[in-house]
């Protein structure tokens, strides 16, 4: 009796295993990169309502964060400066310039400008960036190299992998207090022993499991 198929058919379950297996595989690294904070989040840049230049007052100026993110030393909040800060200077400062006509209706009407967040975490994960300054981790470990940002931009994903991975190992990420806000830090050569001392002197104990983020 003739055979029904071709005798190249006894291939087709292995064929098709194979098939089943790139194509979940190629299917699962797609969303594992593009469904990830590494493809969505990196290099979010909102527009704001008024065309702040980090670079101009950071950069250039030579401003200490701290003056705007008044929060960031003492609460969980580094905070966007009321319009009260920004009239600080530019009651005397470009008074005429249409870039900050939002600022001054601000100031007139007492309505707050509506700043758009960059970086931001889920709401079901807890953040408290004083112990972070506490510790010795500059600005620029999270935020990047904001003092050559004309616009801010976010630069790491923040995602929960992101932020276990500092906190099983810390040491690399921790500098000197005088050293919080620079930018393009360079660690020393003893960094290691500095770290450790630091750790220790601190008690520096990151958290690395579930309660110590989601509360």
């Amino acid at each position: 009796m003739a055979q029904i198929f071709p005798k190249w058919t006894n291939a087709l379950p292995t064929i098709l295993l194979i098939v089943v297996l790139a194509g979940g595989g190629a299917i699962t690294g797609f969303f594992w990169y593009f469904g990830s904070p590494e493809y969505t989040d990196v290099g979010y840049q909102p527009v704001q309502p008024v065309d702040y230049s980090h670079k101009l007052h950071a950069g250039e100026l030579g401003m200490d964060c701290r003056y705007c993110h008044t929060g960031v030393e003492t609460g969980p909040i580094a905070g966007v400066p009321p319009t009260q800060t920004c009239m600080n200077c530019h009651t005397l400062v470009k008074t005429d310039s249409k870039k900050l006509e939002r600022i001054r209706d601000s100031w007139a009407t007492g309505k707050p400008v509506k700043w758009v967040r960059v970086n931001k975490i889920p709401d079901y994960a807890y953040f408290d960036h004083s112990p972070h300054i506490a510790a010795g981790v500059g600005c620029e470990t999270c935020h990047g190299d904001v003092r050559n940002m004309e616009k801010i931009t976010q630069v790491e994903p923040l995602s929960m992998g992101w932020c276990l991975d500092c906190h099983r190992n810390p040491a690399p990420n921790l500098r000197p207090a005088s050293e919080i806000t620079t930018m393009n830090y360079i660690p020393p050569a003893n960094q290691a022993t500095f770290a450790a001392q630091r750790i220790k002197d601190k008690k520096i104990k990151p958290p690395i499991t579930c309660s110590g983020c989601h509360r």
